[in-house]
This record gives structure tokens, C-alpha cells and sequence, in this order.
């Protein structure tokens, strides 16, 4: 059985679209990921969207508002931006919530291709440090699991 992972951002058009992303395409047979904003924007950044196809990856993401996901028991619930883990919702219960903060590309400035670095330079730190945060949590909870059957 999967787990699933929430990432929740504030207006969930860059930094959790792509972590969702790259954890579907990545990690799909063990995780099944969704992303959600405190304050959704109105579409997916285009440059997210760009960089991710760099990395062969299609994403076919919609903001999404945390409301729709108040029913689902997530195995865990990583922030990406400050402000969403300050205002990250109680009802995520029994679950484990986790911050792990990445710059908001949508603020890059400069030209073209120095707004693409910035782009880039955050999809490639989520590629990293999100799956690493992933097998690190499955680990900690099949460790777990073990001790409670001896």
C-alpha cells in the first residue's frame, strides 16, 4: 500500500506543485503525493512546468486549497514556505507534519534565464532533499513497526 504525502505551500503553484511532481513520477510506487495552498493561486506557474519537463517529467497540476484535502488521512504533511507552516491547519491529526523550506522562485528576478536558474535551482533542491525526507520517514516507521511485533 502507498503512502501518501501532502505538500502544502501557500499558493501552491511552484515549490509544492513540484515536489508533488517529482514524487509521483520518482517515487510512485511507494508514495502517492498531493499539494495544496493555504491561499491558492490561480494556476500553475509556467516555469514550474518548464523546469519539470526538463527533467522529462508532465505535470498536470491544479492549485488546490488545503480545505479539499481535510478528510484524507495523510501518512504526512510537508510545508514548503514559511508562511504555510505557520499557518498549517490542526485537523492534520495523527499524521506527521515536517517543515522543509525552499525559496519562492515566483519572486526571482532578472532576466529570462536568471528567473530559469532560480527555477531550477529550487526544483533541483526539492529532487534532493524531498526524497531523501521520504525514505527517511518510511525507514523511522517500518523501524517502528518492527520493534511493536517482537
Amino acid at each position: 500500500m502507498k503512502r501518501q504525502v501532502l505538500f502544502l505551500c501557500t499558493g501552491n503553484s511552484c515549490r509544492s506543485q513540484m515536489a508533488e511532481a517529482i514524487v509521483n513520477a520518482r517515487l510512485g510506487e511507494r508514495w502517492q503525493a498531493a499539494s495544496a495552498g493555504t491561499q491558492p493561486a490561480e494556476q500553475v506557474h509556467p516555469k514550474a512546468l518548464a523546469v519539470l519537463r526538463e527533467l522529462g517529467i508532465e505535470h498536470q497540476g491544479t492549485p488546490q486549497s488545503v480545505d479539499e484535502f481535510r478528510h484524507v488521512d495523510f501518512d504526512l504533511v510537508v510545508t514548503v514556505c514559511d508562511a504555510a507552516a505557520e499557518a498549517c491547519p490542526v485537523w492534520l491529526g495523527p499524521g506527521k507534519r515536517v517543515h522543509l523550506g525552499f525559496p519562492d522562485p515566483a519572486r526571482a528576478t532578472g532576466n529570462e534565464e536568471e528567473v530559469l536558474a532560480v527555477f531550477r535551482q529550487v526544483r533541483d533542491a526539492i529532487a534532493e532533499q524531498v526524497p531523501a525526507l521520504l525514505n527517511r520517514f518510511a525507514d523511522e516507521v517500518s523501524g517502528e513497526r518492527q520493534r511493536e511485533s517482537f
